[in-house]
This record gives structure tokens, C-alpha cells and sequence, in this order.
């Protein structure tokens, strides 16, 4: 598909809630291929729609073990704590310290509008938190417990 620009830290957009999907089309079926194919060039482990300049609930997060596409995403259950260091492909080169659940529950549908819901432990809970909170208008630099230096990654 297409690669597209990420948008970066000082455009408003990142801070602006997203609206659901309403329409599960093929125009849906291209925007979360390119969010794929743009987050794997840029070597990231997720991408949401702010991210790519558009204001609607969608993700895609691969942490290994293939891309999983959420559309109008919400964690349901979490529990536990981890507190690891995160960082953001709209934030180049910034990372902090950021706590989040170790287990989430996502409910979320598929690009054709089912309902599912799908488990994620560890760096998949995190991806999935990091994510979903974009959607909210809230990045990881706002739940940093600390910005991380050069020397500490």
C-alpha cells in the first residue's frame, strides 16, 4: 500500500479525541494497510489515527507476532503494573518512564465491523494502553513519571 507522514510533536491533532468509524469499507481496509505499512517502515510497534492526521478510532500494533487491527477500540479489563521505559513515533527520539497495566483486556471490532476481544499481556498491554490513549488526545509524555536521557536508554 502507502507509506504516510506521522505526524509529530507540536501539531495539535495529537491532543484532539478521535470520533468512531462508522463506515467499515474499503476506504477503512486502505487507511489501516497504509497505518501498517507506514508503522513497520518507521519501525514502531503502533500507530493510531491521530497519527497519521486523521480523528478517527483506529490502530494497528505489531509487537512480533503480526499486526493486529483495532477499530473503535476500549479496554474493558486491567490489572497489575509495569513501569518501563516508552517511547512514540510521533515524539522521535523522546523517551520517559511510563507505568501501565501488565494485562489489558481490548474490545474492539475488525475492518469489517465484528466485535471481538483480545487479551495482552506485558509489552502487548502497553502497546495497547499507548495506543488507545491517542485516541483520547493523551500521549506518553504526559504519563511519564520522568524523560529518560541518552545515557539511560
Amino acid at each position: 500500500m502507502a507509506i504516510r507522514n506521522i505526524v509529530k510533536d507540536g501539531d495539535s491533532i495529537l491532543l484532539k479525541k478521535c470520533r468512531p468509524v462508522e463506515k467499515f469499507n474499503e476506504k477503512l481496509w486502505i487507511l489501516l494497510e497504509d497505518m501498517a505499512d507506514t508503522m513497520h517502515d518507521a519501525n514502531g510497534v503502533g500507530l493510531a489515527g491521530p497519527q497519521v492526521g486523521l480523528l478517527r478510532r483506529v490502530v494497528v500494533v505489531d509487537v512480533g507476532d503480526g499486526v493486529i487491527e483495532l477499530v473503535n477500540p476500549k479496554i474493558v479489563v486491567f490489572s497489575g503494573e509495569q513501569d518501563g521505559a516508552e517511547g512514540c513515533l510521533s515524539f522521535p527520539g523522546e523517551y520517559g518512564m511510563v507505568k501501565r497495566p501488565n494485562y489489558v483486556k481490548v474490545r474492539a471490532q475488525d475492518r469489517f465491523g465484528n466485535f471481538f476481544e483480545m487479551e495482552g499481556r506485558e509489552l502487548l498491554a502497553r502497546a495497547f494502553c499507548h495506543e488507545l490513549d491517542h485516541l483520547d488526545g493523551v500521549v506518553f509524555k504526559s504519563r511519564a513519571s520522568r524523560m529518560l536521557g541518552p545515557d539511560e536508554l
